[in-house]
């Protein structure tokens, strides 16, 4: 299902509401909070950081494997968000961005789940009222919000779990 797709899918189905979701922070340690269809929200960090003897491809195998098992503890995802880079620090971290974003998208459309990007202000933002809010004020916004983020990928997936089931992922 492609990122237009996911609007129309919206429109027809509360997967906000009443949904297993799951927003993640993609990157080598990638933040992910998912709220079940009970309404409960768990959080955390996923690194996948290459072994040494690894080969290119072994960290997007393990992000795959780690998204199927994510889906089998917690039941059938209905969507996901993920936050949207478009101008990153450095050549190896856009590298690594656009294979994690290619694996989820590939996996995501091969099981029918909707996904849809959410821009970097727009998460900062919403979480804090600031769209170019720093690292700390993204911690702190998680907190004040009862959780206690692990670091800054944690919260940024957290703040883009709130966005999407307070927006009905941008439809509200």
């Amino acid at each position: 299902m492609s990122n237009r797709q996911i609007e129309t899918v919206c429109q027809h189905q509360t997967i906000a509401l009443s949904a297993t979701i799951l927003a993640l922070d993609l990157g080598t340690t990638t933040g992910w909070a998912l709220r079940s269809a009970d309404g409960i929200i768990t959080s955390g960090t996923a690194s996948f950081k290459p072994g040494r003897y690894d080969g290119g491809g072994m960290r997007y195998l393990r992000f795959t494997n780690w998204l199927g098992e994510l889906q089998r503890l917690s039941g059938p995802i209905a969507a996901i968000w993920f936050e949207e880079v478009r101008r990153h620090a450095g050549t190896d971290a856009a590298h690594v961005y656009g294979g994690l974003m290619a694996t989820l998208t590939a996996w995501a459309e091969m099981r029918g789940v909707p996904y849809q990007g959410v821009p970097v202000g727009t998460i900062k933002r919403h979480a804090t009222g600031k769209g170019n809010a720093n690292k700390a004020a993204m911690i702190a916004a998680a907190e004040a919000r009862g959780f206690s983020p692990a670091d800054d990928n944690e919260a940024d997936a957290i703040a883009i779990l709130h966005w999407a089931i307070e927006t009905e992922g941008g439809m509200a």
